[in-house]
């Protein structure tokens, strides 16, 4: 990876990217420091909330796919069986699972940047002439463009040349080595001298292998299937980024000393879903104003805080010394399985990012920049613990942004939050929880015979367990009329039956048929290799309207923000220019087998000599890598490379072909310098020029009128 290193000096020297405190910089004894605390502390508290009946259903969504029974099921005692049937957990996995494939079907982040359709500041294509001689397009002017001094054998570079011993062997051709200077004109070029480069294209590709170099040096691989799982189970995956964090990378010297390597890299992580609260009064993170993140953290991640840009050290020790403040929330007593002896001490820090009113950081005397002196809100991200402002700096973004992107499964009108698989199937689950413990209770009492015992014919103080080769004794009544034996009704394979219809319930309600996941025993048109197709296209069509909300809601904002990212703190102009990102989930949809089948198709096409220019033949290569889960980038050339790649293999194909002899015969003879061979014929043995035939009769070998050695009579 490109180290940035202006990346650190660029973001904390850009004065209008925080704010100061002029008087005080560690805000010491300040009343306005906790006046800024409450006002974080209430937007906290009112989105907290507002999403408690979120909590309810995530909370019963996890102890459905943990297989845990909650408070409000209540047993009677004639039910013997607690069992739990995981449905809920197999349907969330076999979701994520289809996610997580479609999403890196190519082991790459979905992601791609290309050039708008008509981009400003950077041109299309460019050309020049490599003949500046030739200036006009004419026929003319192309064949002179030909007519360019060319190397003999005896002229090629050679190892160990430098200039002069290259013009001494050029002789009378030196003079012909003249300065050329290349004039760029914008636009494809037409003669076949001219050479063509495309900017937009170039700085696209760049552009994109940063953002994907970025993505995989902040693992954002493993913090996406992490929020693939929460967006599957609980309806809605957080994450958030760019940040610019410092990292250190192994390093050791000649001498073995350890001396890492620090680079400043762009990183962005998940956010659970429980630690985020946002704007109540927000849909989508478009509307919201504000969003608090919740951290837990420990006492060495405290200090480790203050090695970070803009967290006032002072603030820190003084949080750190009023003692732990981490309680935990009534659902997170309700997630434990157990309860611990003791608890490490750990610290509840707020993180703000949104909107500020002016007033209130004029009321606290806080210097803001000048440019933002005039707006009736900055946008800001403030972190706070045990009342101290551990941070407060203006939104480093531009355009500013609240860096969070909240993507639902299933998009809920009117919520913020989305709907999940475990909440879709949440009454199936009881369904077939209560059938399954019907039936097995009901094997239970019907395997077993109930005893009726007459203890008036029996013999006083009698122990009356029923085991085999148990003896009664009676003392008087008509034999069989002291005990008797009742035996219930097996309908365990009625209950099973409900159980499987509400299986199938399941199945339509979440969009994933059981033999998604592996299910046996399909019947009907699942039973063949074409049926089972039909079923599993008409299964993807549930995780089609899911991936479509993964680009929309998360990976296009998030390819947009490295894209700004790198816009407005790497300094490389190669990269930059009017670039689109876009999102690459979807596009992998389509099975790979029928997408490569497709371009095999297509490629077929494209190879008949009217249609080839037409075709783009890179892009064509790159999508059949793709079907084939292969990395085209490891597969394909770039236009240059590939220009080179071809010359070389022409030069491995032309002593091949000298050296093969013609088809049917042996090897022919060389042709006399300068010499051509009569039309019609390729190489061959001299032909008899006296007219009698001979070896070549039939063939043409005869002179004819006008020629040396012609003999006939010409009227």
């Amino acid at each position: 990876m490109a180290e940035n290193e202006d990346l650190d000096y660029n973001m904390e020297s850009d004065e209008s990217s925080f704010i100061a405190d002029v008087k005080n910089s560690d805000m010491d004894d300040d009343p306005s420091v906790g006046k800024i605390a409450s006002f974080v502390q209430g937007r906290y508290s009112k989105a907290e909330d507002a999403r408690q009946k979120d909590e309810q259903r995530w909370l019963q969504a996890y102890r459905n796919y943990r297989g845990l029974y909650g408070p409000d099921v209540q047993f009677t005692d004639t039910e013997r069986s607690r069992v739990f049937v995981k449905v809920t957990k197999t349907k969330t996995l076999a979701a994520y699972g289809q996610v997580v494939e479609v999403l890196f079907g190519n082991s790459k982040f979905p992601l791609s940047v290309d050039p708008t359709s008509l981009p400003e500041g950077v041109a299309e294509s460019v050309h020049f002439d490599t003949n500046p001689e030739s200036k006009d397009e004419s026929l003319e002017g192309q064949k002179k463009a030909f007519n360019r001094p060319t190397f003999s054998p005896e002229n090629e570079l050679q190892p160990g040349d430098t200039l002069d011993s290259i013009r001494d062997r050029l002789g009378a051709m030196k003079d012909k080595l003249t300065p050329v200077e290349d004039k760029l004109i914008e636009g494809p070029g037409t003669l076949p001298t001219s050479v063509t480069f495309h900017p937009a294209l170039v700085a696209a590709k760049k552009m994109q292998k940063k953002i994907h170099d970025q993505l995989e040096e902040s693992g954002a691989n493993k913090q996406l299937r992490l929020t693939a799982f929460e967006l599957a189970l609980f309806g809605t995956g957080i994450m958030k980024g760019p940040f610019a964090i410092s990292k250190e990378y192994p390093n050791w010297d000649e001498e073995g000393e350890y001396n890492p390597t620090i680079k400043t890299v762009p990183s962005t992580s998940n956010v659970s879903i429980w630690n985020f609260y946002p704007d109540p009064d927000a849909s989508n993170m478009d509307e919201a104003e504000y969003v608090v993140e919740r951290h837990k953290m420990s006492r060495s991640q405290m200090r480790a805080l203050k090695n970070r840009p803009f967290f006032r050290k002072n603030a820190i020790d003084s949080a750190l010394n009023m003692g732990e403040s981490y309680t935990k929330k009534w659902w997170e007593q309700s997630m434990e399985e157990a309860e611990h002896g003791s608890q490490a001490e750990r610290y509840e820090i707020l993180e703000f990012w949104g909107f500020v009113d002016r007033e209130i950081l004029e009321e606290h005397e806080i210097d803001i920049p000048k440019e933002l002196k005039t707006a009736e809100q900055l946008n800001v991200n403030i972190w706070i613990c045990n009342n101290e402002v551990l941070r407060l700096v203006m939104n480093p973004f531009k355009p500013s942004y609240i860096p969070y992107y909240a993507v639902p499964y299933e998009v809920s009108p009117y919520s913020f939050f989305g709907v999940g698989i475990a909440e879709n199937m949440d009454d199936t689950q009881t369904l077939m929880n209560g059938f399954m413990r019907m039936a097995i209770d009901n094997s239970a009492l019907s395997g077993n015979l109930i005893i009726e015992v007459d203890e008036t014919n029996l013999v006083p103080g009698q122990d009356l367990s029923v085991y085999p080769g148990k003896v009664f004794r009676r003392q008087g009544g008509a034999p069989g009329q002291a005990i008797f034996g009742t035996k219930f009704p097996n309908v365990a394979q009625e209950n099973m039956q409900l159980f499987d219809k509400a299986r199938v319930l399941a199945d339509e309600s979440t969009g994933f048929p059981s033999f998604a996941h592996g299910q046996t025993g399909v019947s009907g048109v699942g039973r063949t290799a074409s049926g089972i197709s039909m079923l599993m296209s008409a299964a993807n069509g549930s995780i089609r309207t899911v991936i479509k909300n993964v680009d929309d809601y998360l990976i296009n904002p998030l390819g947009k923000a490295f894209f700004n990212f790198n816009m407005q703190f790497d300094f490389d102009p190669e990269i930059k220019g009017d670039l689109d990102v876009k999102a690459q989930g979807t596009e992998s949809l389509m099975a790979n087998e029928v997408r490569s089948q497709r371009l095999m198709q297509f490629l077929q096409v494209a190879q008949n000599p009217t249609l080839a220019p037409f075709a783009k033949m890179d892009y064509i290569l790159r999508e059949i890598a793709i079907s084939m889960d292969l990395d085209p980038d490891k597969l394909t050339n770039s236009l240059p490379d590939a220009a080179i790649q071809a010359e070389i293999l022409k030069q491995f194909r032309a002593p091949a072909a000298e050296a093969a002899p013609p088809e049917g015969g042996p090897p022919a003879p060389p042709n006399p310098a300068g010499a051509e061979a009569p039309m019609g014929q390729g190489p061959q043995a001299p032909s008899d020029m006296s007219g009698g035939g001979g070896a070549n009769i039939g063939i043409g070998g005869a002179a004819a009128p006008g020629e040396q050695g012609f003999s006939g009579n010409v009227q």
